[in-house]
């Protein structure tokens, strides 16, 4: 491009100033949501790819076809034993596997709890961790030796080197010494593994139920050369289940398979998440297109104003292709401006969508740049084409002897019609699904959970394994008389966490194995604490021996149960009256003695799972204590370490109000509403400013037609309904797009929570007005001074 096109340019811009911003502007909000949407969505896909081949690397997960079961799914658990077997069965497999459990680093007068990880010896032959320090490979075979992530060699050994130095580690109860042999990176955030201290698998392991189908012990990894070797074996996986499993699981073998999960698939299995990125990225996407029709909307309409500058150039010389180049080359300009205050805008938005989003995301200009450059090329050649050729076309005698400026004709306001129409059916859609997320959030939030959450606390520290019956029995004595404490209770589940026990109940008179049932060992006042309702029968209590379960030593042994709602239904029970007094279980008798309504302890994408309660008027094996508290329950959880500093010190102290244990079944779709509204809000403001921009366009050019109507006696109100009515039918017509778009997509989205809002029509006609109302406010201004004018002056207006 010469300088006379350059100039040509930078007088285009500062003459029209305020067209200029709002083009320009528009299309830079649309790259920054697109970029900082688009690293989110690359987030989200980068799970697991920074280990090295992670291409050859799959997890055996186990999935249960029972539909209503608590264990109904993708498991990434596998039995203990999984691999040994396969090696059995398929010689030459290429495996390894881990089994990941908290255990606690003991200080002097302290303890803390770390995420930590026994592994096979060849793990690292498998799965090549980067290492920071050390020999990992040879470490792990010393039975005396573990790995620590370079956070964890802080922590512990801050200024000198940790490798030689030992380490007390407390697992499953037992406590040793170990010695610090390597240092491994830390991982990363876009990872489903959560281990900071790597120590060799015991062998044999003491785990009793190690070998037993259906349990879920380890993580099991295999690795291949090509995906073609891992479908092979996932082909044989159905008769190896079938041989293999029948003598732990019988029937209900037919209803576990096995599949073989390439690595890098895993994090977008858990529920909701691909449809979260999926929904996230076309936001990006959508928005980026707004931006872009917004833009040759503008463009093309004020590039008819130039016809006379053109016309002049022809006069003097410049041929067809010298303007199509100028035209060309003044968009790139543009655009490439408009792409660099939009990367500007992205960096410095980056801060305020990681805060909002809990996210840590940084701008790849390795990748950043050159994609910049090629929508930089495309968007200019899609705004700068038409008009290059259309003004190119016309002679220079016609345009200069017309007394208007050409700019399209009828065709090109149709087409610029369309394309308002397109922008505001987006961002309707976009409104209504602002709406349907924050509404659903701020229900799974407030919805009633069949339990009393305010003033929960719940220590989960009674649950470890390294304490005695002593000790939690002194912390719950200490804790029943601290001032503010109405009730205190156990149990081996509590909202947030499970142990994930579940059994099929046999049904007499049924010929199936029954339903899978979660069971729950619950201990005195469990049903008061929680504030659960009894909907028929009674609750436990020390007058009837057969409550307690500790008076059935044998599984086979009868005892008394309560069951919820959903199970009761399983059973086969019309209604919960139906269900008492009945007995269940043909081998191991359990009589209902009560219903409880459903309790939500999970996430709220998940069915509530049909339960059954089984009473024990001492500890439960690894009982968690929830207390009922009056007052702040923050306050509370310090007068309750202090205790616990009192009673076990080897142990680290863990207490969250139950809002806060349900909190992380919350934070996803939050953090995706928020993303969401963002963007949507963003996506709406480009289409108001595009359509601001369009109608002072278009009232500029009918000045005259104003003058004349006012002159045939037409009120300064009828012109301000002519020119709004005008932009409020493309809106209008827009809703028949937006409505179907937005209710297919939402009641996708919707489907993905068991406990959801109805899909109201208010959300629909709410944000149709809404739309029409930022329609007639942006154009309202432009209308208004138009309608005031003098006809005089605007009938001698060019």
């Amino acid at each position: 491009m010469n300088r006379s096109a350059l100039l040509s340019l930078y007088r285009s811009l500062t003459r029209h100033r305020l067209y200029a911003a709002l083009n320009i502007g528009g299309l830079a909000v649309g790259i920054a949501v697109f970029l900082v949407l688009g690293l989110y969505v690359r987030f989200e896909t980068s799970y697991e790819k920074w280990l090295p081949d992670h291409d050859k690397l799959y997890v055996v997960e186990e999935y249960w076809n029972q539909p209503g079961s608590p264990a109904n799914g993708y498991s990434t658990g596998t039995m203990g034993g999984l691999i040994d077997e396969l090696r059995e069965d398929f010689p030459g497999i290429v495996g390894t596997r881990m089994q990941v459990m908290d255990a606690n680093v003991i200080r002097p007068g302290s303890a803390t709890s770390e995420a930590f990880g026994y592994a096979d010896p060849d793990f690292l032959d498998v799965v090549p961790l980067p290492m920071a320090r050390g020999d990992g490979r040879r470490a792990l075979r010393d039975p005396s030796a573990v790995l620590v992530d370079e956070t964890t060699a802080g922590k512990y050994y801050s200024g000198v080197d940790p490798i030689g130095r030992t380490i007390t580690l407390a697992v499953m109860g037992k406590a040793a010494n170990y010695r610090i042999a390597g240092v491994f990176r830390d991982l990363p955030k876009a990872t489903v593994q959560r281990f900071s201290i790597i120590a060799r698998m015991p062998s044999p392991h003491p785990d009793a139920m190690w070998r037993h189908w259906g349990s879920e012990r380890v993580m099991t990894w295999l690795r291949f050369d090509t995906p073609a070797d891992a479908a092979r074996l996932a082909g044989q996986l159905r008769g190896f289940v079938d041989r293999r499993g029948a003598k732990d699981l019988g029937d209900v073998t037919k209803q576990l398979s096995l599949p073989v999960t390439p690595v890098t698939d895993l994090h977008l299995q858990t529920p909701g998440r691909k449809l979260t990125m999926t929904t996230l990225g076309l936001v990006g996407l959508l928005t980026l297109l707004i931006a872009i029709v917004n833009y040759v909307n503008l463009a093309t309409a004020r590039a008819g104003l130039r016809a006379r500058e053109v016309a002049m150039r022809k006069v003097l010389g410049a041929d067809r292709g010298a303007l199509v180049r100028q035209f060309l080359g003044e968009a790139v300009l543009t655009v490439a401006l408009a792409a660099l205050i939009g990367l500007i805008l992205a960096e410095l938005g980056l801060p305020l969508v990681n805060s909002a989003g809990g996210l840590s995301l940084v701008m790849p200009y390795g990748l950043v740049v050159p994609a910049l450059i090629g929508l930089t090329l495309i968007v200019a050649l899609i705004a700068g084409l038409y008009p290059a050729v259309l003004l190119s076309r016309f002679p220079a005698a016609a345009v200069l002897a017309s007394a208007r400026s050409p700019g399209g004709g009828r065709a090109g306001t149709r087409v610029r019609e369309a394309l308002v129409v397109f922008q505001f059916a987006l961002a309707i859609a976009f409104t209504v699904g602002t709406t349907v997320l924050v509404a659903q959030t701020q229900h799974v939030r407030s919805t009633d959970l069949g339990f009393r959450r305010d003033g929960l606390v719940i220590v989960g520290s009674t649950a470890d394994s390294a304490l005695d019956k002593a000790q939690v029995a002194s912390f719950l004595q200490e804790v029943r008389r601290l001032p503010g404490v109405r009730m205190v209770t156990t149990s081996d589940s509590t909202p947030g966490y499970s142990t994930g026990n579940s059994a099929n109940v046999e049904v007499p008179g049924r010929s199936d194995s029954g339903p899978s049932l979660q069971w729950i060992t619950v201990g005195p006042d469990f049903f008061p604490t929680f504030g659960f309702r009894l909907l028929a029968g009674r609750l436990p209590d020390a007058a009837h021996r057969l409550d307690d379960m500790r008076n059935a030593p044998k599984d086979s042994d009868p005892v008394n149960i309560l069951v919820n709602r959903r199970a009761a239904g399983l059973l086969g029970f019309a209604t919960p009256m139906a269900a008492v007094g009945r007995t269940v279980g043909n081998g191991a008798p359990r009589t209902i003695i009560g219903v409880v309504d459903d309790a939500r302890f999970f996430s709220p994408r998940d069915p509530v799972n049909g339960t059954v309660y089984y009473y024990a008027s001492g500890q439960a094996q690894f009982p968690r204590t929830t207390l009922r508290v009056e007052g702040d329950p923050r306050r509370m959880v310090e007068q309750l370490r202090a205790i616990w500093r009192r009673v076990a010190p080897q142990v680290p102290f863990s207490a969250k109000t139950a809002t806060q244990d349900l909190q992380d079944y919350y934070k996803a779709d939050e953090r995706a509403a928020r993303l969401f509204g963002i963007g949507a809000g963003l996506a709406v403001l480009i289409g108001c400013v595009g359509l601001w921009g369009l109608a002072s366009f278009n009232t500029a050019r009918r000045v005259k037609e104003v003058g004349i109507r006012k002159t045939l006696g037409a009120s300064s109100a009828d012109i301000v309904k002519l020119l709004v009515g005008q932009f409020l039918r493309p809106v209008l017509i827009a809703n028949l797009l937006a409505w179907p778009l937005a209710f297919v997509a939402m009641r996708a989205w919707l489907a993905g929570f068991d406990d959801r809002i109805a899909l109201s029509p208010l959300y629909f006609v709410g944000a149709s007005l809404l739309a029409l109302a930022i329609a007639v406010l942006t154009v309202l201004g432009q209308s208004l001074r138009a309608s005031r004018a003098a006809p005089a002056w605007a009938l001698r207006h060019d």
